[in-house]
């Protein structure tokens, strides 16, 4: 049980963020506008975060790939956004495929796109 709460308050303070970015901003905008909306908030915050993060996906010894992720959240939490209608099932591989490659445990997928904020939180 302890593990679906891994870096709780740290979660929380991020979605927390993103609600205030979407109560002041609403849906309808590109992705890249929430992005730096996003991060101004993250810093207002003072919630470490790193943007635009190249991260490797390593098997076994090896690189097998490289991709980027939206956030890194203080070297601790995934964070994917999207402006899009609706999360699909798609986006939920695409954060649980981050995380299994890249060994991070916690995962924000985070969509801006919908009336009310949209967000799923996934622990590997």
């Amino acid at each position: 049980m302890a593990e679906a709460f891994l870096y709780k308050e740290l979660s929380f303070a991020v979605i927390g963020a993103a609600m205030e970015v979407h109560r002041l901003l609403g849906a309808g905008f590109l992705e890249s506008v929430y992005e730096a909306a996003f991060a101004y908030e993250l810093s207002q915050r003072n919630i470490p975060y790193q943007s635009q993060v190249e991260l490797v996906v390593r098997y076994k010894e090896i690189v097998v790939g490289k991709f980027r992720v939206d956030f890194l959240i203080d070297q601790k939490i995934v964070v994917e956004l999207k402006a899009t209608k609706g999360l699909t099932e798609v986006d939920e591989a695409q954060l649980l495929n981050y995380l299994k490659g890249t060994g991070y445990r916690v995962g924000l997928l985070i969509n801006f796109g919908t009336p009310s904020l949209e967000y799923r939180r996934r622990v590997l």
